[in-house]
């Protein structure tokens, strides 16, 4: 395959100059500054939290506030994939923010991520202006589209048809309450047992004998995820990486998998990470594809919902994110007790 070829090394390092933005619907005194900053620096997770607790209490208000560690998260650089974090200011003061992700292994492939604009300053063009910047960082790493997640509302609906973006998925968030009678099916779910199969667990750092194995079944994955990259052969070193890469952000990875007596090879494996909050989030719930039908995925995700609820007092609910289209998760989730409360939806804009 031959493949575009990348800017210079300065050009893709080099942050992107701050660029002064007139809006017609902003006071002449009031110019928006559009700033390229870094999601790594504690600083930007202290300049952007207060938006951003204002605007999930807003979207989603039966969340818990968003801690720094969920942000954090949120606007980390991820393990195979750049970050790029635009901010635009009014009056010297945070507005909203791009954070967009980009898969290094796909020099010409999509910047995608999500588009936030603070409630205080919306209907002021500060959307506008971010989707215009980020298209235009991308025009200059020779990416070539934008793919932006939203929360699916008619708000949402007219911005992107506004700017001419197509619309191309839906992702359900969906949340359970691991506490009373879920916890107890949890529970019952977690200590049954399925032929063939053992059951094993880690938090944080997979055992040195099952890391190969571990690796060799995340290469299965053909999900993709929002901003990350697509590892096609991980190795043990793309497993310790990704396990530091939670841990800089104060996430505890719990991991549950099951083993083939016959093999003693890794053959499903479901993750959750939990932070400092009374929520966490699911990760990956896979099935190696002769193993599937079996109840494994229901088995290993009960697993490791039960124990981490009974290792985290603090712990009362958890979020997941499919794709509609995803079928079998979708109905395993419901199985387990999630249940949607918002779609949002993924637009592409050409760059």
């Amino acid at each position: 395959a031959v493949r575009r070829p990348c800017p210079a090394t300065d050009d893709l390092t080099r942050p992107a100059p701050a660029v002064p933005v007139r809006i017609r619907h902003i006071p002449p005194e009031e110019v928006m500054e559009i700033r390229s900053l870094d999601g790594d620096d504690p600083a930007t997770i202290s300049l952007l939290l207060p938006g951003f607790q204002e605007t999930m209490s807003l979207e989603l208000p039966g969340d818990p506030p968003v801690s720094p560690n969920l942000l954090a998260r949120l606007l980390q650089r991820r393990h195979g994939a750049d970050r790029i974090v635009l901010v635009a200011f009014v009056a010297g003061r945070p507005a909203g923010c791009v954070k967009l992700g980009l898969d290094e292994s796909t020099p010409d492939g999509p910047g995608h991520g999500s588009l936030w604009v603070f409630p205080s300053h919306r209907r002021r063009g500060a959307g506008t202006a971010l989707v215009s910047a980020a298209r235009a960082e991308l025009r200059r790493r020779s990416r070539g589209s934008l793919m932006i997640d939203a929360p699916h509302t008619p708000a949402a609906e007219a911005f992107a048809a506004g700017h001419g973006a197509v619309l191309r998925g839906t992702n359900l968030r969906n949340r359970l309450v691991v506490r009373g009678p879920v916890r107890t099916g949890l529970a019952e779910l977690a200590g049954r047992t399925v032929g063939g199969h053992r059951l094993v667990h880690w938090r944080d750092h997979c055992p040195a004998e099952l890391i190969e194995s571990y690796a060799r079944a995340w290469g299965t994955l053909d999900a993709s995820v929002n901003g990350q990259a697509g590892i096609r052969r991980p190795t043990a070193d793309d497993v310790r990486s990704r396990e530091a890469e939670a841990g800089r952000t104060g996430h505890r990875q719990y991991v549950s998998a099951a083993l083939a007596e016959d093999s003693d090879e890794i053959c499903g494996y479901a993750t959750l990470l939990v932070r400092d909050s009374p929520m966490a989030d699911t990760g990956e719930t896979l099935v190696l594809a002769g193993r599937r039908r079996r109840g494994l995925g229901t088995w290993l995700k009960a697993h490791v919902l039960s124990w981490a609820a009974d290792d985290n007092e603090h712990l009362a609910l958890v979020q997941a994110w499919n794709d509609v289209r995803n079928t079998p998760i979708v109905a395993l989730n419901r199985r387990l007790g999630f249940r949607a409360d918002s779609s949002w939806s993924t637009y592409a804009l050409p760059c």
